[in-house]
């Protein structure tokens, strides 16, 4: 069996949309990759991330928030950005990382009622779901 493909996620604060996308591309295919996520600063699993990954039956409330810098030096196969902040500060990975960049609302800036926030955190989760899935159809 040959050796998994190695992806890093990174958007701004390693609060939602990297950390669902982890949890997401791990679902989808962590038979084929080994997947990381990460911000350009950390901060915290935001609670509404952890909800509606749960909703679909993935558990990232094990999920830390990390700052890119643990992984400089490192090489990836695809570092895929999810916020144009975090394609705009991301750093050179070392070897054949493919740049992948998709611009995806911040769920974390979302208002209104608990309900309606969380509905703003499904909305991206499915976004990110989709070209997720057209990602791996396409590689």
């Amino acid at each position: 069996m040959s050796e998994k493909l190695r992806a890093l996620i990174l958007c701004t604060g390693n609060s939602a949309r990297s950390q669902m996308a982890e949890g997401l591309l791990r679902h989808l295919a962590g038979d084929r990759f080994e997947v990381e996520s990460a911000g350009t600063i950390a901060s915290f699993v935001r609670p509404q991330a952890i909800a509606a990954m749960a909703q679909i039956g993935i558990d990232i409330s094990g999920h830390r928030s990390k700052c890119l810098d643990e992984f400089l030096g490192e090489s990836f196969d695809y570092v895929i950005t999810v916020c144009d902040n975090a394609a705009e500060n991301c750093p050179v990975f070392p070897g054949k990382a493919t740049r992948v960049h998709w611009s995806f609302d911040d769920p974390a800036e979302a208002t209104g009622s608990d309900l309606e926030v969380l509905k703003v955190f499904e909305r991206v989760r499915e976004e990110i779901k989709v070209k997720l899935e057209e990602f791996l159809t396409n590689i």
